[in-house]
């Protein structure tokens, strides 16, 4: 059934271009009322109530969601016309837009996988006791409460919290889950006359607790204290902050759902093979160290992942994914964004990528305090951007947009958006896609009106597939004409193995230890192949190779000769000079028996000599038969029998 679409020009403040979304999206559009929020409220009440309803307004939606509940309606979908569309100096030719926004709307976006976390309000709090003690006793009725006191105050006679001594070693784990480690721990003694006592210090003490309150005015405890769910941390010396940190710990008990922001699939996982370590950019980027090694591959720990994404934007291989939404969905709402925009009569759409609190709040301030986004300017809003990697922005020029500006926050990471943004342009070509750095909303629109690009692609395309196929299939879209690969900055996920055939021993130490399957060889002849679209450049070959014969090449090359496998080193085989069967590489044969003949202990012997330049087949029946055969024993001692201890007896 079509969704029906509630339109509202906000006391006449906007156009809406009614006609132009229904001929462009599946869906039906009401009368364009003037107050829905107020006066008209009725009509919205009865077009939820039939169902399927969508509102064009964010600012009042608390208000329709109060109204769907007291009317017992299903509760709507809700879509922002207004701030992102109708408020603009260009407001008149915004129908493209607006019909694309409203088919974005429409879109079914996956839910996000959660976990159950409990915290049973068991409260550990961190600091002097100057701060520490009187935060406990305000917490105490709420919270199972224990003080580590980090100084020599004066202990309290309330019972009501424990108090312990000593120093924080160690902090794991997040809300629900904290494992402390606690050195020179020293443990109340309630008994006695007098003032209580302390036991003696020890290192080592392990505790555990829900809800972590550091109040130590120190350096924080854990990476990034902010993204840390359930570790709350203020300044002793701002009684506000305490406050506040106070009243966040009493709301951090009971059940919480935590998204499961990533995906790991430690199968195609490249951080190291053997020992040898390749891949290792999701742990230098998390903020949060919620990434560790284990083993031939990395683990992530959801309970510490803050759901940033810059892991899943640099991972070459595609093991980590995010799933908050899932790329699949992210690539439909981009392309439809696009294709609608089209469809609608739009030409050379821009894309403007945000995050839902900050970028919202920018682009509300310049749409009703200044000339708000132009006509051609699509906003997408993310949940989070850091995460927004060469493969999206790629895909988006690939689909239609003729740019991709995304609008930072102050709080958003950084490191993985500038190397994406880098390769991404080393891709598309410079000034298609930038970083903004803007906090004042004048400014915004400022940096976006009179913009001049060069034309969207001649056929967008249907993004598919995993992050390294949809920048593939972008990149070739954008680069239609190119007839050699493109270079990319180092550290790109992109590029060839070259290999000094001068070096190269045809070991093959390359493929065994390839995580991709980018080197292979070939089992009939002494090869090294190379198939240039499946290469990370982890660098694990280049780690390995005894002869330091590999070296990497940062490159895109868009031709279908990257899709199949080239040889990069071959030597004619030797044959067994007993069989003839071919086996090693003759030259290697001939150097071993340069090298070794007559001129080490071992091989002084003519017929030692020649074991060399046998197969293993026939080295093992000429050792077999040799008079100095270490597997050859002695005469086998003839069997004893009953009737020899008897003579052995008689004889005696």
């Amino acid at each position: 059934m079509p969704k029906k679409l509630i339109l509202c020009d906000c006391a006449g403040s906007q156009p809406i271009p009614s006609d132009a979304i229904a001929g462009a999206t599946d869906v039906i559009c009401s009368k364009v009322f003037t107050a829905l929020c107020s006066r008209e409220a009725r009509h919205a009440i009865e077009a939820m109530q039939d169902g399927d309803a969508v509102i064009a307004c964010q600012q009042e939606r608390p208000r329709f969601e109060e109204m769907a509940a007291a009317a017992g309606a299903p509760r709507p979908g809700f879509v922002d016309l207004r701030d992102r569309a109708g408020w603009s100096d260009q407001a008149r030719a915004a129908a493209p837009k607006t019909a694309a926004l409203v088919a974005e709307a429409l879109l079914v976006v996956p839910a996000t996988k959660s976990v159950d976390v409990v915290s049973e309000g068991l409260c550990l709090i961190v600091g002097p006791g100057a701060v520490a003690l009187p935060a406990a006793e305000q917490l105490a009725d709420a919270l199972a409460v224990t003080v580590l006191l980090t100084d020599g105050h004066e202990l309290p006679h309330d019972r009501r919290y424990d108090v312990v001594r000593g120093g924080l070693k160690r902090v794991q784990g997040a809300l629900g889950g904290f494992a402390v480690t606690i050195d020179a721990l020293q443990e109340l003694v309630p008994g006695g006359r007098g003032a209580f006592g302390m036991t003696e210090p020890r290192d080592g003490g392990v505790s555990n607790c829900d809800i972590l309150l550091d109040l130590s005015g120190g350096q924080p405890f854990v990476p990034a204290p902010n993204k840390r769910e359930g570790y709350l941390r203020a300044d002793p010396r701002d009684p506000a902050r305490v406050s506040q940190a106070l009243i966040e710990a009493v709301h951090l008990v009971g059940t919480f759902e935590k998204p499961l922001y990533v995906q790991l699939d430690p199968l195609i996982c490249a951080h190291s093979r053997a020992g040898q370590v390749g891949c290792h950019k999701c742990l230098d980027i998390c903020p949060t160290s919620a990434i560790l090694p284990d083993g031939d591959h990395v683990s992530i720990d959801p309970m510490i992942c803050a759901g940033c994404g810059e892991c899943s934007a640099l991972c070459p291989s595609g093991a980590i994914t995010y799933e908050a939404p899932p790329l699949a969905a992210l690539m439909r709402r981009i392309e439809t964004l696009a294709r609608i925009y089209l469809k609608a009569g739009g030409i050379a759409p821009r894309l403007l990528v945000t995050d839902r609190l900050f970028g919202t709040e920018m682009i509300s301030l310049a749409a009703r305090f200044g000339r708000g986004l132009p006509a051609d300017v699509i906003p997408l809003e993310l949940s989070t951007i850091a995460g927004f990697g060469h493969a999206e922005m790629l895909a988006a020029l690939g689909s239609g947009f003729v740019a991709v500006d995304v609008l930072l926050a102050p709080t958003s990471e950084r490191d993985a958006l500038i190397s994406e943004h880098a390769l991404a342009e080393a891709i598309a070509g410079e000034g298609k896609i930038r970083l903004l750095e803007i906090s004042d909303p004048d400014a915004l629109p400022d940096a976006l009106y009179g913009r001049t690009l060069s034309p969207a692609v001649e056929t967008p395309i249907l993004p598919l597939g995993n992050r390294r196929q949809i920048a593939r299939l972008s990149a070739q879209a954008l680069n239609p004409k190119a007839d050699a690969p493109l270079p990319l900055p180092a550290g790109a996920p992109y590029g060839a193995v070259m290999v000094n055939r001068d070096a190269c021993t045809l070991c093959l130490s390359c493929v065994s230890l390839c995580p991709s399957g980018a080197l292979v060889d070939n089992p009939d002849m002494p090869q090294l192949n190379f198939q240039e679209d499946a290469c990370l450049q982890c660098g694990i070959c280049r780690t390995i190779c005894p002869e330091n014969a590999i070296t990497l090449e940062p490159r895109f090359d868009l031709s279908d000769a990257a899709l199949s496998q080239r040889v990069l080193h071959e030597e004619e085989p030797f044959a067994c000079i007993e069989c003839g069967a071919l086996f090693g590489v003759k030259s290697t044969i001939s150097k071993i028996t340069e090298k070794l003949a007559g001129k080490h202990a071992m091989f002084a012997s003519p017929d030692a000599v020649r074991m060399i330049q046998m197969c293993d087949t026939c080295r093992v029946k000429a050792q077999f038969k040799a008079t100095d055969n270490p597997m050859q024993g002695g005469a086998r001692p003839r069997q004893r029998t009953t009737d020899d201890y008897f003579s052995r007896r008689r004889d005696n």
